[in-house]
């Protein structure tokens, strides 16, 4: 008999989404069962390591509007974000900052006392508001605080769940392992919110925490809904060397520059007006660019690489906004950048793409919702502005939270459960890998694995390599890493390392599948062999389907309000 217990409301994933919709799910109603399923305990989510800022138009009287939010984060999609889902984001979010702010986050103020917001990439007026450059911690901390408040939300920290569980139409639960103990469970619920986060860790130069491999993507992909627009990967333009940690592009909106060898600030050839300021997608070509053709410098580790240079923005600057970005450059590259430079050079960030969802977050099956990086409801397009996505997360995170609820309260008859399916999960997970056996060691091919979509599938792409890279990923993944050696009960992190494995696999095959397809530059996806932008033939999103042979790729229209897409210029 598998274990089993029993909720009204499953959200799995505790970063911002999560935590927001967890909220918002408890102040509809008190007597809904809200369980908060994660892999990690709530505060080490990857949402903790956002550093630069949150957008929303919090200062009309002084020339800001929700028109030109729109506008700039429509034209930083390159005209593929859906316009009805960009407009909601902004016109919810000047309310999410101040409900932050009334549950006690602590903005970063400007001398007069209120709000304080900066420049960042791609926008026409200074609407990131921040706190110092620790944003994404200050606003875990104050959703967590603030779930502690509702009785009626559960959290089930180090739960690793494996698939989700519905009759073809409706949802039904969830399978997940108890970590500690190692036992599996099955989760009874009337409703699912998806707030997994990113997949970025199917790169291996990558700004994100370690466990944010696509487990969440993946679950959804098998349960038979689409993966959108996984092709548009964002790669952020200062990872600094050699981790890849982040360096907040409020560095570059408090002043820094870029320069190459001669000493050039090079963004004034490629971005003349915004210059370090442009859109992400912008200044990550214009640094491989000059990478390329020979301006960049040497790290000590041999990797080509360009500098970040705030010496000139002074000590107080770097000491009271820049805080974290000072002890970073000083833990992980020895540098202080109150005297020297940092070598930066383009990192995976950010997946545009996700679980396809609508305007309200709601995905293909009755009673499941998605929000935050792992959901596609299209505001980003082929490239997100900084400072949107934690303002998406807590938009969406609400959104969801209240929609899920009210569903639950409707009271529709629940499906019959389809208990044959745990018992195939089971099979699956447990014969197929917890027993496998193989010669191939996992992390060695997790390794080759992450590597290749490095190479293959960086800033700049070809049909050549991404073929390559698609015969290279299939090759690998028939070989033999299907088995855990460690054969404990209790917190077997090799056994969740395999399926982490086995998830990235799938999610790789849909990134190069949905790049080889759209032979177009659009955003952060770049093809050398096809480098305009051709609205002609790929003015759509790209849908992915499982399918145990081949996924099957469909498109889908974008929703264009306003804008007609013209040429990009910054």
């Amino acid at each position: 008999m598998v274990n089993s217990i029993e909720l009204d409301l499953l959200i799995v994933g505790s970063g911002l989404a999560g935590l927001r919709a967890a909220i918002q799910a408890a102040k509809v109603s008190s007597t809904i069962k809200i369980g908060v399923v994660s892999k990690l305990q709530v505060m080490r989510s990857h949402s903790v390591s956002a550093e630069g800022g949150t957008a929303a138009v919090l200062y009309p009287e002084e020339g800001d509007s929700l028109e030109s939010h729109v506008y700039d984060t429509v034209k930083g999609s390159d005209f593929l974000g859906d316009q009805d889902v960009i407009e909601r984001l902004v016109q919810e979010m000047p309310s999410e900052v101040y409900q932050l702010e009334h549950w006690g986050m602590p903005w970063s103020r400007r001398e007069d006392g209120r709000i304080g917001q900066r420049a960042f990439g791609g926008y026409s007026f200074n609407r990131a508001t921040y706190a110092q450059d620790k944003v994404g911690f200050y606003e875990m901390q104050t959703l967590y605080d603030t779930c502690q408040k509702f009785d009626n939300i559960e959290f089930y920290n180090e739960w690793f769940v494996t698939s989700i569980i519905h009759d073809g139409q409706r949802f039904c639960g969830i399978t997940a392992i108890e970590m500690a103990s190692g036992n599996f469970y099955m989760f009874k619920a009337k409703a699912l919110i998806i707030a997994t986060g990113g997949a970025g860790r199917v790169y291996s130069f990558s700004t994100y925490a370690l466990a944010s491999t696509p487990d969440g993507l993946d679950m959804a992909y098998r349960a038979g809904m689409a993966l959108k627009d996984m092709e548009f990967v964002q790669f952020h333009p200062t990872g600094i060397l050699p981790s890849g940690i982040l360096i907040t592009e409020g560095a570059r909106g408090e002043g820094g520059y870029l320069l190459n060898k001669n000493g050039e600030r090079f963004m004034k050839k490629y971005a003349p007006t915004k210059l370090e300021l442009a859109s992400r997608d912008v200044v990550s070509r214009a640094m491989m660019t000059e990478i390329n053709e020979g301006r960049g410098f040497k790290n000590e580790t041999g990797v080509e690489c360009l500098k970040l240079d705030l010496t000139h923005l002074g000590k107080e600057v770097l000491i009271g906004k820049l805080p974290a970005i000072r002890e970073i450059s000083l833990k992980f590259s020895g540098v202080d950048p109150i005297n020297e430079p940092i070598d930066v050079r383009p990192v995976c960030h950010y997946m545009m793409g996700g679980i396809h969802t609508n305007i309200d977050g709601a995905t293909e099956i009755q009673g499941i919702w998605a929000a935050g990086e792992a959901a596609c409801n299209s505001v980003h397009g082929a490239n997100r502005l900084g400072a949107n996505s934690t303002a998406e997360c807590l938009v969406w995170g609400k959104i969801t939270g209240e929609l899920a609820a009210k569903y639950i309260l409707e009271g529709k008859p629940q499906p019959q459960f389809p208990i044959h399916l745990i018992a195939n999960e089971e099979k699956r997970i447990y014969d197929g890998i917890f027993r496998g056996s193989g010669s191939a060691n996992p992390y060695e091919v997790r390794q080759e694995l992450t590597d290749i979509m490095n190479s293959k599938a960086y800033v700049f792409r070809t049909e050549s390599d991404l073929v390559e890279g698609l015969k290279q990923v299939r090759k690998l993944h028939q070989q033999t890493w299907k088995h855990v050696d460690d054969k404990a009960k209790e917190y077997n992190t090799n056994f969740t390392n395999v399926m982490e494995l086995d998830s990235m696999f799938r999610v790789a095959e849909v990134i190069l599948m949905g790049a080889i397809a759209r032979k177009e530059s659009r955003g952060a996806h770049a093809r050398v062999d096809y480098p305009d932008r051709d609205d002609k033939n790929f003015l759509h999103h790209t849908l992915v389907y499982y399918d145990t042979k081949e996924p099957v790729l469909k498109t889908h229209p974008v929703t264009i309000t306003k804008y007609k897409p013209v040429e990009r210029k910054y």
